[in-house]
């Protein structure tokens, strides 16, 4: 199956790049590119793309906004937004996530990385590298917020071993890496993250790691802010 990508950056020469990069792949392909935020959620909505690359500085609507409208639409619910930062460990970083991405990347990625990166995020799981989270979400938290934040009660859903999961999902580990950990296979591991996406009622694991820092059921190392 073919992963269908739409490339939203206002820089035309990056938009080619990834455009040659991308469709060099036999699984991907790029179906649409949009050099502002509105035009993202426009050519989002007609081409039904799985992917969403998105920048984050773009005129008339920014990337957080753009992303905002995209993830809150019922039509593309299963559209996932990947954000494209200068700098992994960006101020707008957390806002993407609260906004809805489902990870964020880079653009002095390698190449393979980033064509891994879209794969990853098109079969559901979020990209989010222990790099980048640690100390990143903590320091945002205390920011208002129109929607009351998650509260340590709502822990009381999960078992012992989704709380478990939970936490070592914050902490930036793949579902291989949290077998590895707790000696189960991958698909287990895969069963305890999806089990505590639904009774927290997240969208994506980038939503329970910023669940988990809400809760203090993680908190940030302040050596990595």
């Amino acid at each position: 199956m073919t992963v269908r990508v739409l490339l939203a950056d206002d820089q035309t020469l990056i938009r080619a790049g990834f455009r040659v990069l991308i469709d060099s792949a036999p699984d991907l392909t790029v179906v649409g590119e949009a050099a502002t935020g509105r035009e993202a959620v426009a050519r989002a909505r007609a081409t039904r793309a799985d992917v969403v690359l998105m920048d984050i500085r773009m005129p008339d609507l920014d990337g957080l906004a753009a992303t905002r409208e995209i993830t809150a639409d019922e039509d593309l619910a299963g559209v996932r937004v990947l954000i494209l930062t200068t700098f992994e460990v960006d101020e707008y970083v957390f806002e993407a996530l609260r906004a809805g991405a489902s990870g964020f990347l880079g653009k002095g990625v390698e190449p393979a990385e980033l064509l891994d990166a879209i794969r990853t995020v098109a079969a559901g799981d979020a990209l989010l590298s222990p790099k980048a989270t640690r100390g990143l979400i903590a320091r945002f938290l205390a920011q208002p917020e129109p929607e009351p934040p998650a509260t340590p009660d709502q822990l009381r859903a999960l078992t012992e071993r989704e709380r478990e999961v939970l936490t070592l999902v914050a902490t930036g580990l793949s579902n291989e890496q949290i077998a590895q950990r707790l000696v189960v296979s991958p698909l287990t591991a895969k069963t305890h993250v999806n089990r505590a996406m639904a009774k927290l009622g997240a969208r994506d694991r980038a939503q329970l790691v910023v669940f988990a820092y809400q809760t203090g059921l993680v908190r940030a190392d302040p050596q990595a802010q």
